[in-house]
């Protein structure tokens, strides 16, 4: 199955968290999840009082926004998965 590159970078609309490597991933679906396990990740890894304004932002290697979740709407059981 071929993949495809994903970035998955992460604002508040004033600052800015840049994937600069992105990964490959045969599906949307499994575009997804990841996007979900990133935003975590960056919530688990630096303290802030307020995370509400924040989306974890997917684009696809021409540089196209292909889906976007905000931060509270984030599964927080995917970090299992």
């Amino acid at each position: 199955m071929p993949t495809k590159l994903y970035r998955f970078h992460c604002t508040d609309g004033h600052e800015l968290v840049i994937d600069l490597t992105g990964r490959r991933l045969p599906t949307l679906a499994q575009t997804r999840v990841h996007a979900e396990r990133v935003a975590l990740g960056l919530m688990e890894r630096i303290e802030r009082f307020d995370w509400s304004g924040w989306q974890v932002e997917v684009y696809d290697a021409k540089g196209r926004r292909v889906w976007i979740r905000a931060f509270v709407d984030v599964n927080v059981d995917v970090q299992a998965a």
